[in-house]
């Protein structure tokens, strides 16, 4: 069971779903995509693991493996998320809209969910999994960047391909 200490308020539990709610919420909508604007995320999320790492000591070797393993996960995941999304390009105007899925959104509550259920397991400098909390934190944060570079990636290809193809059904009318 997950550790909190004594003095936190239900703040702590009710934050973190209240943002959550809101991402499920604006991403069960179909919205506009920029596919000029989708290398911004991940270069935040890469920004903000690097100056994470740039203040906690080198993993060691379990440490690193595990690292890895979180970036190649997260890569995974993102790609099997950004497959699961559904586009449509408007014929005319080539505007690509998005709409991810229930299940890319249950992918979001389970990673969500697993963190929470982890906390406990991982919390103090010695834990249960021998994993640092600084470690457990990286590999996270690792994850997050493989899943949301890896989906971004795969929402460029797609939505490129889609474009081309209704600007080649265009040409041909």
């Amino acid at each position: 069971m997950p550790q909190v200490p004594q003095d936190a308020g239900y703040w702590t539990y009710l934050v973190p779903l209240i943002i959550l709610g809101v991402v499920i919420v604006r991403n069960a909508r179909a919205r506009t995509l920029k596919i000029e604007r989708l290398w911004i995320s991940p270069t935040i999320i890469m920004v903000m693991a690097v100056l994470a790492f740039s203040h906690n000591p080198p993993p060691g070797p379990f440490g690193l493996a595990l690292d890895m393993a979180a970036v190649a996960l997260g890569a995974l995941l993102g790609w099997w998320r950004g497959r699961a999304s559904t586009f449509t390009v408007d014929p005319a105007t080539h505007v690509v809209t998005s709409k991810v899925s229930p299940f890319g959104m249950l992918l979001i509550l389970g990673i969500f969910g697993l963190r929470y259920l982890l906390r406990g397991a991982i919390s103090g400098e010695t834990s249960v999994l021998h994993v640092t909390a600084a470690e457990a934190t990286d590999s996270f944060l690792l994850l997050a960047v493989g899943l949301v570079s890896a989906q971004r990636l795969e929402w460029w290809i797609r939505a490129r391909r889609m474009i081309d193809e209704a600007r080649r059904a265009g040409a041909s009318a």
